[in-house]
C-alpha cells in the first residue's frame, strides 16, 4: 500500500541505515509535485533506474508556498505525498517542511542525489554534500512541454 511508503522525517535516518546495512543504493530526488503529469512519471522512473531505492522528497505546503508564491500548491501535501507513493518507480516519500531538501539529503546521505536538468549542477542543493562522501549527482532531462505551470495556464485560459 502506498501509505506505507510515506515515511516521517524522524523516521527517514533509520531507514537509510537498514537499507545501506542491506547494500542497496539510495537515489534521492525531490521536487513540488503539485499536480502530478506525465513529466514527473518519466522523471521518477529515470531517477529509479541509478540505484536500488528510490526515496523522493515532497515540499511540504509551507515550503511550496515560500518558493512558488501564495496561490500555490493546489493540491495538500498528504494528497501530493500519496500520489508519488503510489507510484510503481518510488520507493519511499518523505515530506519535508524547509525551502530546501539539505537536512533531509544529510539524513538520508544517498548514493545518488538526481534533478532535472533544469537545475544548473551548480546550485543543486546537497551536490557538494554527496561528492564529500563519495556520491554522485546526476541532471537528468525534462519532459518537453511536460509541466505543472504549464497545466496551470491551460486550465486558467480554457476556464475564461
Amino acid at each position: 500500500m502506498s501509505k506505507d511508503k510515506i515515511v516521517a522525517l524522524s523516521k527517514v535516518k533509520s531507514l537509510s541505515s537498514r537499507l545501506k546495512s542491506k547494500k542497496k543504493k539510495i537515489v534521492f530526488t525531490n521536487g513540488c509535485f503539485d499536480i502530478i503529469h506525465i513529466g514527473h512519471v518519466k522523471y521518477l522512473e529515470r531517477a529509479k533506474a541509478f540505484g536500488d531505492v528510490l526515496i523522493v522528497g515532497v515540499n511540504s505546503d509551507s515550503s511550496m508556498k515560500k518558493i512558488k508564491g501564495s496561490k500555490r500548491p493546489i493540491m495538500g501535501q498528504d494528497d501530493r505525498a500519496g500520489i508519488v507513493a503510489g507510484l510503481e518507480s518510488v520507493d519511499y516519500v518523505a515530506i519535508f517542511n524547509e525551502a530546501t531538501p539539505f537536512n533531509l539529503i544529510r539524513s538520508i546521505r544517498p548514493d545518488v542525489l538526481v534533478k532535472g536538468a533544469d537545475w544548473k549542477p551548480n546550485k543543486i542543493v546537497g551536490a557538494e554534500f554527496i561528492k564529500s562522501y563519495g556520491g554522485r549527482t546526476i541532471s537528468i532531462p525534462l519532459v518537453k512541454g511536460k509541466s505543472t505551470s504549464l497545466i496551470i495556464r491551460k486550465i486558467i485560459k480554457k476556464s475564461k
